[in-house]
């Protein structure tokens, strides 16, 4: 079933995901170039851009790092951000195992690593169970555990359970979900925050979108992360507004640049055949980089675009940069929403759907900090955004108070590491 999930998935998202592979069943051709790692499992793209301040704290304490996927998105990324790394042998990447006894076993005896950190909320049982055979101590770090997550892991019963009090140490986002960690059986719980709030705001890109943005001179509204659904709603109701503002003669029109900003790279296409069938003027970021998102051609284009086109990845500190509201999307249906620390972080008052829950307790505290807001649906969520362009000391106010938000909540990383320093010291002494 689990073979059968991951071809599908590999077949709609595209890429090369080497679903039947060797390392995928813990076969490797080579020994391991890695020491003793500390292992660090990102599923995904999320939770590789979430782990990426944790792997480069550990880097710069002087720890091998091997970082592991599931998808082709969370490679891609990790392998774009520690390009370094990668190149001096200090990090290394593969594909995790699929969680059956054997690839499980040959996986940790193949890599020895000193110690596991399991991002957000993957937990599986057989590799953890192997890792305890192995006596190779294993971490859920930045963990969120809803509801949803607990009715799951409770009606799993013994399985799930023996997995969560096999983890040695488990640091959980909110203390909501350290409650409900143990619940499902974890120990050892503690609340050490969220690792989003800990990234790295030196990436050339945030400059970049800030320049862009200065010679634009018109006003730049993200739609970030629209899924499969939602991106259809944001071209209706993109088309309902610019009707209605150019329909009022209202000048506001040709002085915003919407970025619409698919979650997948998979919609790209699909996305700018909706914006064609709708009339709507686009340019596609790609594009705009091929020509010099600076140059004269480029900055012409992009005026006489209503939608940019995000048909690029890794590049959301150049959208949250360069825009004067972000629409943080995958909250617009019942996808859980997507992460919205970035955007306070780079001082963008945010906007969120309805749908949340995987993201609800920082959501809920940007609000009450009065960094975002709330709408119902996309067509709200425009609306409320033209409404904050026209209200600069409102907008002044909320990019204030998500800069304040994320700076108070730091701290994460070094909590963890300081965990796993004292995990591997504890090994070493035995």
């Amino acid at each position: 079933m689990l073979l059968a999930w991951m071809g599908l998935r590999a077949r709609r998202a595209g890429g090369h995901w080497e679903v039947m592979s060797g390392p995928r069943f813990g076969y490797y051709p080579e020994p391991s170039p890695l020491r003793a790692p500390v292992w660090v499992h990102a599923v995904s793209l999320g939770e590789t851009r979430a782990a990426e301040p944790l792997v480069q704290a550990l880097l710069e304490h002087g720890n091998d790092v091997l970082l592991t996927h599931m998808t082709v998105t969370g490679r891609a990324e990790g392998a774009r951000v520690f390009a370094r790394a990668i190149a001096e042998n200090r990090l290394a990447q593969q594909w995790f195992p699929y969680d059956f006894p054997g690839p499980a076993r040959r996986f940790v005896n193949h890599y020895r690593p000193g110690v596991g950190v399991l991002i957000e909320r993957e937990v599986w049982p057989n590799v953890i169970a192997a890792a305890r055979r192995a006596r190779i101590p294993m971490v859920l770090a930045s963990a969120r555990f809803s509801d949803h997550a607990l009715r799951q892991s409770l009606r799993s019963g013994r399985v799930m359970r023996e997995a969560y009090e096999s983890l040695q140490a488990v640091y959980a986002q909110a203390l909501s979900d350290a409650q409900r960690l143990e619940q499902a059986g974890a120990s050892a719980v503690r609340v050490s925050g969220n690792f989003k709030f800990d990234i790295s705001l030196s990436d050339p890109k945030i400059a970049r979108g800030r320049a862009y943005a200065a010679a634009l001179a018109r006003k730049i509204v993200v739609i970030a992360s629209a899924r499969e659904g939602e991106d259809e709603s944001f071209v209706r109701a993109l088309t309902h507004q610019m009707r209605r503002l150019r329909s009022q003669g209202y000048e506001q029109a040709e002085q915003i640049l919407f970025c619409l900003v698919p979650r997948h790279p998979q919609r790209f296409e699909a996305v700018a055949a909706m914006l064609s069938a709708a009339g709507i003027t686009f340019l596609r970021r790609s594009e705009l980089v091929r020509m010099g998102e600076l140059s004269t051609s480029a900055l012409e284009a992009s005026v006489g675009a209503t939608v940019l086109l995000g048909d690029s990845l890794g590049e959301m500190p150049w959208y949250y940069a360069a825009c004067k509201v972000a629409i943080v999307a995958g909250s617009f249906g019942p996808f859980g929403g997507q992460n919205l620390i970035e955007a306070c972080a780079l001082g963008a008052p945010v906007i969120v759907g309805p749908h949340t829950r995987n993201f609800e307790q920082a959501v809920l505290d940007a609000i009450e900090e009065g960094a975002a807001i709330r709408a119902p649906d996309p067509a709200a969520a425009l609306q409320a955004a033209l409404q904050l362009l026209d209200e600069p000391q409102r907008l002044s106010s909320m990019e204030e108070a998500g800069l304040h938000w994320v700076q108070r909540h730091t701290g994460a990383v070094a909590r963890v590491l300081a965990g796993i320093v004292e995990l591997e010291r504890g090994e070493r002494a035995r």
